[in-house]
């Protein structure tokens, strides 16, 4: 289980590179690379997920997706700080968090 788990975390990393370069592809290689991210962060989740509760596997990615495109943006690109923006960010990831430590190990998985 703790390696379907990092595969998801691996996943959501990717999915962090694709949503930035959605918008700060320029050139072809950029686009190269943001596609790339794409297919590598959904092949993972799919992995990932084949023994995991899919709704909490879910839950997980896109939480960790967009608290970390966020905070990327605010550190590698300048996007203004906002104090509400990082308390928002903060109760998602107690929400996803939360998910992960209730959730049953068994109840994800299939024979």
């Amino acid at each position: 289980m703790k390696k379907d788990w990092n595969l998801i975390f691996v996943a959501g990393l990717f999915e962090i590179g694709w949503v930035v370069g959605l918008n700060h592809a320029f050139n072809w290689w950029t686009w190269g690379l943001t596609l790339l991210a794409i297919y590598v962060s959904m092949h993972l989740l799919i992995i990932g997920s084949r023994r995991l509760p899919v709704g909490t596997t879910y839950a997980v990615f896109t939480g960790m997706g967009t608290a970390g495109t966020v905070l990327l943006e605010i550190v590698v690109f300048g996007e203004p700080l906002q104090w509400m923006k990082l308390l928002l960010i903060f109760v998602l990831l107690i929400g996803v968090i939360g998910l992960k430590v209730i959730t049953p190990e068994a109840e994800g998985e299939r024979s």
